[in-house]
């Protein structure tokens, strides 16, 4: 046997300048550089959370673009002030009918 030589044939592949030089720059890429995998993953998935947001806000925007639309006229102006605020006309009495469900108390506030 002759020392100092490998006889691997494991090894015999890195002895090229050429893969050593491959293998180097594939390392870098992967882990050091700014624009490296791990954060091109880290930015593809904000992206993609991002744009699952703005169809949230899409929808959300059309809602409530129906909702302008439905109070601008009178009549929607005016059931929105009756629902929502209890307002009436003159000379109208309003009735407010509560089931007892619908209550709030203590044994149904749990």
């Amino acid at each position: 046997m002759v020392k100092g030589k490998i006889k691997s044939k494991w090894l015999k592949p890195f002895k090229n300048v050429f893969i050593l030089t491959l293998i180097a720059f594939t390392v870098w890429m992967l882990f050091f550089d700014n624009n490296s995998w791990f954060i091109h993953n880290e930015l593809n998935n904000e992206i993609d959370a991002l744009k699952t947001e703005k169809e949230y806000y899409k929808k959300e925007i059309e809602k409530d673009n129906k909702a302008i639309k439905k109070l601008s006229t009178k009549d929607g102006l005016e059931k929105f002030a009756r629902e929502e605020y209890y307002m009436k006309r003159e000379n109208e009495e309003i009735f407010i009918i509560e089931y007892e469900d619908s209550l709030k108390t203590k044994n149904n506030a749990d």
